[in-house]
């Protein structure tokens, strides 16, 4: 435990360091500049989103683009303009599917570099704070408690420095670490301090070899982009048989000649393709990290947007989220006779002992300055596990002392007087730290036995003033808040009550250690004190165990092990770099308010792409089948391509748009693809059964020059009525933007119908009353079982 400063011998590329004063100065500018010229630096390139060219690649190298391209190109050669405008829609999606998904790209990559922890390197015997990326071999780098270990190193100095590498390991337990000792990139410090020298950096350290395939964004598990890609995957097994099908009856069985039979051949084929819709998705989410992103809200893994909006649980660490990481001492209370000016001199000792103090420590150094007079001789750092620290002294008088400072419920024994006063404090959600005098070494393991109590230490824990109404808003939408904290679990209860936050106060160590019993105990319990850093990963994983979406919020290191299980992690700015190294969403202000709109933005994604998602594939499906019904009745496919892009555009391209980024506060609700589905299949099968039947009707009732267009008319009116109907449906529940946007729709294609240019144009003139008013009729009866057929599965098939 005691601070070691020695020199040890590395290799013959990297001597001992430099010292002055027992102390290692580090590299020199000059050798910094050696290094750098042989490019031995860290050099891994910290990828925070998709490069330009992977997102240009991935909107423009797409399955159903290569599709729409081939089919486009045919168009631009066989028939006139207006049946090639399709091509025209899908450049224009991709279009804004790559400027939407690059200015989501530069609001990660600037946050990115805000959020970025940059360690302390001591160069010329001086410590300043360096990006990653230019640590150079040889480099001496400063640790303390929290801190993320960058590089492969070797330990020169130690301070009860404990390393956890459980997440390279799966080892649990913290390492103490002497001179000499290694320790590995991906690792984080728990306790203590020092300094190590960089032996490998790069893409030869320990965690860059492990992640060498993967980028710092990775996609986590979504369930909207896996349902998409399995929705698509079954569209395209039925697209292939049907074009084919399609193909044959139009070029071989009918007599037409071969520039219209190409036409409608591929007039058939293209609204087959939901292609708006992974385009859609992908401007979704792109918007939901700008929005977020100027709330300084860094959203490291994108669907962690839709995970959040997902949690039906979440877990508060209490100090930086409900409480201000800041604290003031309020009262000292000397127990057992102690003289208060002594104790004064002890805790100003205490706090000069500690290089990195932790929130309840700098708040005792605040109060009590230190004794010039008075020499650490060894020292024992905070650890959350233990839940103290300590130190031993040289008196000015030649006495020696050693104290621990920390939980007064975990220094005494249960039936101590000291706790009944320590008890009434925490009812007020007061923190109380006790001092004690011990006899032991700092290094027993048992050095907590038959401490004397020397005085109270009063902290007053300053509360957000945001946490009240955040607690609220998640009450108000089914998310259960469960604080989970080490400080006491009393004061923690009190903290908790003051916000509005009631229910069962429970401490954890009486919490039982199999998995269901403790997840029936977290069920029920609302409030959870003297938590271990073991404990809170336990408990996320006993939630998760009961079907639960747990989503842990945190900024301490003893944080990390949690906010790694759990399905969403939020670390706040001004957290432990562990912390935002391994949280998926990191709130760069360090306000508990943000989470909301996280919550809102997933929202908001998933419950309009759900919208949006069944109008694209209502489209599809009634493609499909309508082209099945033209192969079966051997008879010319009923749209030219520029019919389908005017109904495309009117019923799904425009309003999926705007409805996909309106305001949604639906609760995330899981089966994304059966909750499409149920709506898409019979909203299709009407659809195209219905124009199929004005169809036939329309091939009896029309004859001579000119009867193919008026047919072709007939049945665009009726898929019209049905599509807008369906859009009316997928618009609910009205608001009068939503009106206005459905009577616009509406409005665009009477235009068309009554302009005679547009008329031209679209290849549509509707010729008589009977055949109009009767496509307008069956429509009517479609839509009206439409209705009735999407209220029967709401109850057969609830979601």
């Amino acid at each position: 435990m005691t601070h070691i400063d020695a020199g040890t011998d590395l290799d013959p590329v990297h001597p001992t360091p430099a010292r002055r004063d027992g102390r290692a100065l580090g590299l020199t500018a000059a050798e910094v500049a050696e290094r750098v010229a042989r490019g031995e630096v860290n050099d891994i390139p910290v990828r925070s989103s998709r490069s330009t060219v992977d997102i240009v690649r991935a909107n423009v190298f797409t399955r159903f683009n290569a599709i729409i391209g081939v089919l486009w190109l045919v168009m631009l050669f066989v028939a006139p303009f207006q049946d090639s405008l399709f091509g025209y829609v899908i450049i224009a999606n991709t279009g804004i599917g790559i400027i939407q998904e690059w200015r989501a790209k530069k609001t990660l990559d600037s946050l990115a570099v805000i959020g970025e922890a940059k360690p302390m390197v001591r160069r010329d015997g001086l410590a300043a704070a360096v990006a990653t990326s230019e640590i150079v071999l040889g480099d001496l780098i400063e640790i303390g408690p929290g801190d993320k270990i960058v590089v492969d190193g070797e330990c020169v100095e130690t301070d009860g420095l404990e390393i956890d590498e459980s997440l390279l390991t799966g080892e649990a337990d913290p390492v103490v670490k002497q001179p000499g000792d290694q320790v590995m990139s991906g690792s984080f410090v728990v306790a203590g301090g020092g300094a190590f020298t960089a032996t490998k950096v790069g893409r030869e350290a320990y965690a860059a070899q492990l992640a060498e395939e993967a980028s710092r964004f990775t996609l986590v598990h979504s369930e909207l982009r896996s349902g998409i890609s399995t929705i698509l995957k079954y569209v395209t097994w039925m697209m292939v048989p049907t074009a084919i099908g399609l193909v044959v009856s139009q070029l071989v069985v009918k007599e037409n000649d071969f520039k219209e039979s190409v036409a409608r051949t591929v007039g058939g084929i293209v609204p087959m393709v939901p292609e708006g819709l992974v385009l859609l998705t992908s401007v979704a989410f792109a918007i939901g990290v700008i929005r977020l992103g100027r709330k300084q809200c860094l959203v490291q893994e994108l669907p962690a947007i839709e995970g959040l909006a997902r949690v039906d649980t979440v877990c508060l660490d209490k100090t930086g989220t409900l409480t201000e990481g800041g604290m003031d001492v309020t009262e000292l209370r000397p127990l057992g006779g102690n003289d208060e000016s002594y104790i004064r001199r002890v805790l100003g000792a205490l706090g000069e002992a500690d290089p990195r103090p932790n929130a309840s420590l700098q708040a005792v150094i605040d109060a009590y300055p230190r004794s010039e007079d008075w020499r650490c001789t060894q020292s024992l750092p905070f650890s959350s596990a233990r839940k103290y620290s300590g130190a031993s002294f040289s008196e000015g008088d030649g006495e020696s002392s050693t104290w621990l400072l920390g939980a007064p419920d975990v220094l005494l024994p249960p039936d101590d007087p000291a706790l009944t006063e320590t008890e009434h404090l925490n009812e007020q959600g007061l923190r109380v730290l006790l001092l004690v005098r011990v006899s032991r070494d700092l290094d027993d393991p048992e050095v907590a036995l038959a401490a004397k109590p020397a005085a109270l230490v009063v902290l007053d824990q300053r509360l957000r003033p945001d946490a009240s109404d955040t607690l609220r808003y998640f009450d108000e939408q089914n998310v259960r808040a469960k604080v989970v904290s080490g400080d006491n679990a009393v004061s923690v209860g009190a903290v908790a009550a003051k916000l509005g936050l009631r229910g069962e106060v429970v401490d954890a160590r009486r919490l039982p250690a199999e998995r269901d019993e403790m997840a029936q105990a977290l069920d029920s319990g609302t409030v959870f004190g003297r938590v271990t850093p073991q404990q809170k990963r336990d408990m996320v994983g006993a939630l998760q165990s009961r079907g639960h979406t747990v989503a842990m919020t945190g900024d301490g290191v003893n944080d990390v092990l949690a906010l790694k299980d759990a399905d969403i992690g939020v670390s706040m700015g001004s957290g432990s770099e562990a912390t935002r190294a391994v949280a998926q969403i990191v709130l760069l202000n360090n306000s508990f308010a943000t989470l909301p709109s996280v919550v809102a933005e997933g929202r908001r994604v998933i419950g309009n792409i759900t919208r949006v998602a069944t109008l694209f594939l209502v489209k599809t499906v009634y493609s499909v089948l309508l082209a099945l019904l033209v192969v079966c009745w051997r008879v010319e496919y009923p749209f030219l391509p520029r019919h389908l892009t005017l109904l495309s555009t009117l019923t799904i391209g425009v309003p999926a748009f705007f409805l996909a980024l309106a305001p949604n506060r639906e609760r995330a609700r899981p089966h994304f693809v059966r909750r499409v589905m149920r709506y898409a299949i019979p909203g299709g099968v009407l659809a195209a059964v219905a124009t199929f039947a004005t169809y036939l009707i329309a091939r009896n009732h029309y004859t001579g020059e000119g009867a193919l267009d008026a047919e072709t008319s007939a049945a665009t009116l009726t898929l019209f009525l049905i599509s807008m109907w369906v859009l009316a449906i997928i618009a609910r529940p009205y608001t009068w933007w939503r009106l206005g946007l459905v009577a616009a729709m509406g409005a665009g294609f009477l235009l068309v119908l009554v302009v005679p240019w547009l008329q031209d144009f679209f290849a549509l003139r509707l010729v008589g009353t009977t055949m109009p008013w009767l496509a307008v009729g069956i429509a009517a009866v479609a839509s009206g079982a439409l209705e009735f057929m999407w209220r029967w599965v709401d109850r057969r098939f609830p979601a």
